[in-house]
């Protein structure tokens, strides 16, 4: 079971199925249900928030505390049948998540089902009633509900897919790595030459966006106005590339520089493609040129475009203008909806 994103659930499923990672079943709320492939790298899937192993599924679990029960009993009846901790791990955690109103709270969830599943286990269950973090290296768990159905699921890796080990530097205002992957995989990258990011912030989006570019002379050319931001780049680039699978075999260069997302240092039309997260004047204020507006911003994407290029753009106060609309995709994020757009230049 992927988890992901509510709304980029149809491009997780696609990647899934691109990728030969496995045959997809089901696509629910922020879940994607698939039978993985024979020695799958799962791992590989950069859409997805999350991959587990799908341990129990529980029908007929209702909205009042007798639900409880009902997975407490479905927790111990896994048994003997559980999943062996890794060596080492003392610790169990459980995070749980459900759709709609209820009578019982996810830490009510949470402890049901955890003391029961870490009891023939052997392990401690750390309950995050109480607002503590478990220990790292605790086994994962995780409880959904949507409907009258739950599942039960535990996390095979050592860590959720979303918590990039590359991720050394962060800025406020950091775009969600999966988010940015579902961006790039919307921008079609397999021949782009030079790809854009006029406001890269930690360099999230085109560090993301280096596997689905495969043209062994892409340029991925990063811009901000805060000079942290783009040493923060810097530094998350250096660590994609060390991290295990993470060598760039082709060489293609990351560019990173100091600059006004109101006038990018990118010749007329030499984008093939502009991958951008504008300041959402919340946690980043705009700066610089678009402190007033992002007009003069959506005015160099229009220029630094090809004429057969495409914007990619996460946005928050409607379609710019002086695009063509070729895609939508509506998604939830930090408890707003923002758009991620495909765009190409007006006529």
């Amino acid at each position: 079971m992927a988890r992901s994103v509510r709304g980029i659930e149809a491009l997780v499923a696609a990647e899934i199925r691109g990728s030969g990672l496995g045959v997809v079943r089901e696509t629910r709320h922020r879940e994607v249900w698939f039978e993985a492939a024979p020695g799958a790298d799962l791992r590989s899937l950069r859409t997805a928030d999350d991959v587990l192993l799908a341990a129990a599924v529980v029908d007929g679990v209702g909205h009042d505390r007798t639900a409880l029960r009902r997975l407490a009993r479905a927790a111990r009846d896994l048994g003997a049948g559980l999943m062996a901790p890794a060596d080492g791990v003392r610790v169990l955690e459980v995070s749980a998540s459900f759709v709609g109103r209820r009578t019982y709270t996810r830490f009510d969830i949470e402890d049901a089902v955890g003391a029961e599943l870490a009891r023939p286990l052997r392990l401690t269950y750390h309950s995050r009633r109480r607002g503590g973090r478990p220990p790292s290296g605790a086994m994962a768990w995780r409880v959904t509900i949507e409907g009258d159905r739950a599942v039960i699921a535990v996390r095979p890796g050592d860590r959720p897919l979303h918590r990039r080990p590359y991720k050394t530097a962060s800025v406020r205002g950091t775009l969600h790595p999966p988010l940015a992957a579902a961006m790039a995989r919307l921008a079609r990258l397999e021949k782009a030459r030079t790809v854009v990011d006029p406001c890269c912030g930690a360099g999230t989006t085109l560090i993301e966006a280096r596997p689905f570019a495969l043209g062994a002379d892409v340029r991925l050319a990063g811009f901000d106005h805060d000079r942290a931001a783009v040493t923060a780049a810097c530094a998350n680039a250096r660590a994609a590339a060390e991290s295990p699978g993470g060598e760039d075999a082709n060489g293609r260069p990351f560019a990173w520089t100091v600059a006004d997302g109101g006038r990018i240092p990118v010749a007329d039309g030499g984008a093939d493609r502009v991958l951008v997260n504008p300041p959402w004047g919340r946690q980043v204020p705009p700066r610089g040129l678009l402190a007033g507006d992002l007009r003069p911003l959506w005015r160099e994407v229009r220029r630094v475009l090809a004429a057969d290029g495409l914007a990619v753009a996460l946005v928050h106060d409607g379609i710019p203008r002086g695009f063509t609309v070729e895609d939508v995709v509506e998604v939830s994020l930090s408890g707003q909806h923002p758009l991620i757009a495909v765009l190409r230049p007006g006529r």
